[in-house]
């Protein structure tokens, strides 16, 4: 009996060659966009096979796992590039080349059949493989957040377990053997930038970047900033509160956007890392602790806590810099750009009031645009179109610069819009004193309820549904106003909520009896709303609610035909309703009139939303053709037909 001709491939890996990272001796521009196929396995004519390693590293791991699933004397390893790999790999070519001399020899009409299927086999696999490993891994992201062909991938550092589960054959074996062996955390670790630009292109890695256990840590930090800052602004609704919650706020805000910022550029999971989000978590106590009088006694604490860790992120830029030289330029401007204001700060603190307030803004504007600021720098075709010396000069210093990973930046303004949300519920929690407590308090609280609710709703479902293309990835333009908006949104939301706490306790509405209060809250009921507490919860409800109309403006949604409003009418409608919400405070009205008004308000906005995005024709209660009484089932059955009729 003839034996079975062994295979040459027993395993490929595949994707973009593109090195995430350069070595300091290399050149910055050798950098391949190819997207190549390397061996992983190859069988000898003996049957002995050859396990190629991408590494000495790679060559460890890889001995570790086959001296646990296979016997050494069937097996061969060798490092890629290597002499042995070579002769491996010029033994087996010309024991294949013989083979398929013989064949066309014997059967030549066959043979001449077989080589032109195998070219076509190839063609479509060259362009399977294009297809797949560039857009359908990322199908899923792209069907939510809208495609962009100007998206690559690149692949991470082949170890022992990717080779294998990336393999067009899989080894059960292997996998249950690698499965066992587990992985340290090292104290340092060589940052890789998750994604970057290059030319026009977004080269991205494949796997998802998940959401840290720490990155959730930092956001329930935020729980009491929103507390402390809001409280403070809502129990003296003056222009100076104002004036000192939108100071502190900013500055609070750069805490996390950092932060964020670092994490989602850069790959490092290690200790150091972890060590890094700790300081500057310090520093942000810090922060937070000499909040409450920072203009009257803490102010130097303040901005030096505030300082230490902005100061502590440009020079983690700059070793950025030093390790990764492919996007060094960028990583040197931007420490420039949190440099700069620094001195302003600096200033500051040896300038009293009103005068301070001279320094402080411009230094709040150079922090707070300064990233918007690098992105038109790192894209001069948008500004330097008539000056080509600047276009040429910049487009070769800015040639490779990190970009935003867009799942994850969602995800983590998802998570921190939910916190601010949830601050608001919090602050409805008033305790009642009497049995059936059913009164105005409980009624401007559900209303509270409603409105947290409504925002909530509009934010996450009607906002993102049926969404075409995130704003984020629409266009540069678009993207600046998503990152931009989202800090008067989240600011003006929380205003809102700290002023809605105290009109819940307030006792100035009818069936409002001061002592069905428990008693802690009996001294923090008023019994008169002042004015600036009128405008803090109206003004900041309406620009929240106008915020909303941006961002859902600056993506793009799909059409629906014979839809009964288009998008642009209901944000009409919808900021409409907020500028009706701006001028409530001048109507002069009690807590219950105010908090009902503008709640009726925000739920006309939710139904017109909902109502609208409907088609025309359409029952908007329920889908009258969905046939649910007339529902079919089929099924395979071995059993005939009569004898399951009879049974």
């Amino acid at each position: 009996m003839a034996s079975t001709p062994q295979t040459l491939v027993d395993g490929a890996s595949t994707g973009a060659a593109t090195p995430a990272t350069s070595n300091a001796h290399e050149h910055h521009h050798q950098h391949f966009h190819h997207t190549g196929r390397r061996l992983r396995h190859i069988l000898r004519p003996d049957g002995k096979r050859v396990h190629v390693a991408g590494s000495p590293e790679e060559a460890n791991l890889l001995r570790k796992t086959l001296s646990a699933t296979e016997k050494e004397e069937d097996v061969d390893l060798v490092i890629h590039g290597s002499p042995e790999h070579i002769d491996a790999l010029r033994h087996t070519h010309q024991h294949h080349t013989d083979r398929h001399q013989r064949l066309k020899e014997e059967h030549p009409e066959i043979a001449e059949e077989f080589e032109r299927v195998i070219r076509e086999l190839d063609a479509l696999s060259r362009e399977l493989h294009m297809v797949s490993s560039h857009a359908v891994q990322l199908d899923a992201n792209f069907s939510k957040y809208g495609y962009s062909a100007h998206l690559r991938t690149k692949d991470s550092p082949m170890n022992s377990s990717a080779a294998s589960m990336n393999s067009e054959m899989f080894d059960k074996e292997t996998w249950h053997a690698e499965r066992k062996l587990g992985t340290t955390m090292r104290f340092y670790q060589k940052p890789i930038v998750r994604q970057y630009f290059h030319k026009g292109l977004l080269w991205r890695a494949r796997e998802a970047q998940e959401v840290a256990s720490y990155e959730l840590f930092i956001d329930l930090f935020y729980v009491g900033i929103i507390a402390i800052t809001g409280d403070q602004a809502a129990e003296h609704a003056t222009g100076e509160s104002l004036l000192r919650f939108t100071i502190t706020f900013i500055m609070g805000w750069k805490f996390w956007s950092d932060i964020s910022l670092l994490i989602s550029w850069f790959d490092c999971d290690d200790i150091l890392r972890r060590c890094s989000v700790l300081f500057i978590l310090t520093c942000l106590l810090g922060f937070t602790t000499n909040m409450a009088s920072a203009f009257e006694h803490t102010y130097t604490p303040l901005v030096a806590f505030y300082l230490a860790a902005r100061l502590f992120v440009a020079a983690s830029f700059v070793w950025y810099a030093y390790a990764i030289p492919m996007v060094r330029a960028c990583m040197l401007a931007n420490a420039l750009v949190i440099t700069l204001p620094a001195a302003l700060w600096i200033g500051s603190i040896h300038v009293e009031e009103p005068a301070r307030q001279a320094l402080i803004w411009p230094a709040l504007a150079l922090d707070t645009f300064g990233f918007s600021l690098m992105i038109l720098v790192q894209r001069p075709q948008v500004w330097a179109k008539h000056f080509p010396r600047a276009l040429a000069w910049t487009k070769s210093q800015f040639e490779f610069f990190p970009g935003a990973n867009i799942e994850h930046r969602i995800e983590r303004t998802g998570a921190f819009v939910t916190l601010v949300f949830g601050s608001c519920v919090l602050g409805l929690l008033y305790q009642s004193a009497v049995e059936f407590g059913i009164n105005a308090f409980f009624g401007k609280a559900v209303m509270g309820l409603i409105q947290a609710f409504t925002f909530n709703w509009i934010y996450f479902e009607i906002d993102s549904f049926n969404l075409h293309t995130h704003a984020i990835r629409r266009s540069i333009w678009s993207a600046m106003t998503w990152f931009s908006i989202h800090l008067p949104f989240i600011m003006s939301f929380v205003l809102s909520s700290s002023a809605l706490a105290v009109l819940v306790r307030a006792h100035d509405a009818p069936d409002s009896p001061l002592e069905s209060l428990y008693e802690t809250f009996i001294p923090r009921s008023e019994d008169h709303l002042s004015t600036g507490l009128r405008w803090f919860y109206c003004g900041g409800t309406g620009i929240a609610l106008l915020c909303m109309a941006v961002i859902a403006h600056a993506h793009q949604h799909k059409s629906i035909p014979n839809q009964r409003l288009f998008k642009n009418k209901r944000l009409l409608i919808r900021a409409l309703c907020a500028a009706a919400i701006l001028c409530l405070p001048a109507a002069h009205l009690d807590s219950l009139d105010l908090i009902g008004t503008v709640t009726g308000l925000l739920v006309l906005v939710l139904v017109v939303e909902l109502v609208g995005a409907s088609c025309a024709g359409e029952n908007v209660l329920w889908d009258s053709r969905c046939g649910r009484g007339k529902a079919a089932y089929e099924a395979p059955c071995a059993v005939k037909r009569e004898e399951l009729e009879r049974k």
